[in-house]
């Protein structure tokens, strides 16, 4: 890999059947290590329960206040500056519990490919 820049700024955000909008920041088969998605969770939303089979994540909240419930650990109360680590094969969703957008980057290693998504129903 070189040293590059990628634009974002005028990616679409999509709508999967987790529930959640997402834009795509960094994800490409030459950079198999990681990928970069920024998510949205409109108010009062919560995502659909799911697991990445063969991907670590992390959420790092960048704004509002969540509540997140990852694998068997108890929901817990999140915020700005917070980050959530999700091991593989581990269930999870979040809920926005405050009044505006819940906007998170999530990072995912290696990088996030749809056929590591299981949705939980």
């Amino acid at each position: 890999m070189k040293e590059s820049i990628y634009k974002t700024r005028d990616r679409d955000e999509y709508f999967p059947e987790e529930g959640c909008y997402i834009r795509e920041i960094w994800n490409t088969p030459e950079d198999g290590a990681a990928s970069i998605a920024r998510a949205r969770v409109r108010p009062g939303d919560v995502t659909a329960w799911h697991l990445l089979k063969n991907i670590v994540e992390r959420y790092v909240v960048m704004e509002g206040t969540g509540r997140v419930e990852v694998g068997d650990l108890p929901p817990a109360e999140v915020g700005v500056g917070d980050v959530v680590v999700i091991p593989r094969n581990t269930r999870q969703r979040i809920a926005n519990t405050g009044d505006k957008d819940l906007i998170f980057l999530c990072i995912c290693t290696p990088r996030f490919i749809q056929e590591d998504y299981e949705s939980l129903g």
